[in-house]
């Protein structure tokens, strides 16, 4: 039954439904314009796939075109508020230990293309200097976009600051039943808008599931971990291998990364086929999040395969060096995955919905919610 109780006076310009990164992304891009905004969060802090992943926003590694310059200007839009918002960047770049000369021709046709600008490959002395609990490779390709947040602790910090310095409404504990503008109505009474924006994360079966039905995007569950060295000591960029050149799509889709991914399939089966690929990243008490592995189906997987685990683990030994680890945490990400990148579609005249559907909300969030908020202007 809808309820007619007015949560606010209030007639806002935009409503935003959802408080993940995209949301609040989305919040502001709204505000930037000038605009009243209001984002409503159905628990009392998103606690989904912004919260369970890495924190960690790539840039080298997205698909090619707009997806990587969405990657971009997210990333400097990370850089500009975060320090604004009381969000600490643990540490800034991306190093890629290559393991096998397949990878090294990878790299350096990634080096050839736009995407490359600004990376490269380092020589031995300054992997020594860097890097120097990395195992002996090919080489190590040296991206210096990269930058990694505490994703556990960014979302709060990054809703806080919204509220208290951006002047941005929130309503938590709150389900968006329907909207029906000018009214969008919600489990605790009724918000007035002028427009709506949807972002639901990994959700697609609260409202408009037959619009988001359309992505035909499957649900991907992460192993990851948290570990903590034995011997203390500092991760200066973000880490991969090469199961992440013959995954991520800004390489794996070059031409030059045929015979690697190939080569993979050979003498990585299981990793492949677990969808496992290498990424370190460390936290301010020293800890490393390591992951991750995907698993596809029609709906969020609660069990864990340990065995995934130790591919991962394994992976982790073969290119780091840095003593024994205690495991101290494991946990399931998860997000909506399907061919496309991302998915928008505007259902009714001032309304718009959307979600990142390729993994990388945290790389290209802010860009994407700058669609969205131009987007939904436009259609009314």
């Amino acid at each position: 039954m809808t309820m007619s109780k007015i949560l606010s006076d209030k007639t806002y310009d935009v409503v935003v439904v959802g408080g993940g990164i995209v949301g609040l992304a989305s919040a502001y891009a709204a505000v930037k314009k000038g605009l009243s905004v209001a984002v409503v969060e159905r628990q009392s802090q998103n606690k989904d796939a912004s919260v369970r992943n890495f924190g960690f926003v790539t840039v080298s590694g997205q698909r090619r075109g707009k997806h990587w310059q969405r990657a971009m200007h997210s990333r400097n839009v990370w850089a500009e508020i975060a320090p604004k918002a009381g969000i600490q960047v643990e540490h800034i770049g991306l190093h890629m230990l290559m393991q096998r000369p397949e990878a090294v021709d990878v790299a350096q046709a990634f080096l050839k293309t736009e995407m490359g600008e600004g990376c490269r490959l380092l020589t031995q002395s300054e992997i020594n200097e860097a890097a120097p609990y990395l195992n002996k490779g090919e080489g190590v390709l040296y991206s210096p976009h990269e930058l990694r947040v505490e994703s556990n602790t960014a979302i709060a910090k990054l809703t806080h600051w919204l509220q208290e310095t951006q002047s941005v409404d929130f309503y938590n504990h709150t389900t968006v039943t329907s909207v029906e503008l000018p009214k969008v109505h919600t489990s605790r009474g009724v918000l007035n808008a002028e427009h709506c924006v949807v972002c639901p994360g990994a959700d697609f079966t609260g409202l408009y599931p037959d619009v988001f039905a359309k992505t035909k995007a499957k649900m991907c569950t992460l192993n990851m971990m948290r570990v903590m060295p034995e011997k203390a000591f500092r991760l200066n960029a973000a880490v991969m291998s090469d199961l992440s050149f013959a995954r991520y799509d800004g390489f794996a889709q070059l031409p030059e990364a045929t015979v690697l991914k190939s080569l993979l399939d050979d003498i990585q089966s299981a990793e492949r086929q677990a969808g496992v690929h290498l990424i370190v990243v460390q936290s301010e008490d020293g800890s490393l999040i390591i992951g991750d592995s995907h698993d596809y189906s029609d709906r969020e997987l609660p069990f864990r395969d340990t065995r995934i685990n130790d591919l991962i683990i394994n992976e982790f030994k073969q290119v780091m060096d840095i003593g024994e680890i205690d495991i101290t945490q494991h946990w399931l990400g998860v997000y909506p995955s399907a061919d496309d990148v991302v998915f928008k579609a505007s259902p009714e005249k001032g309304v718009v919905v959307g979600a990142v559907t390729s993994g990388t909300g945290a790389s290209t969030g802010f860009a994407f919610g700058e669609e969205l908020i131009e987007w939904v202007l436009e259609s009314k």
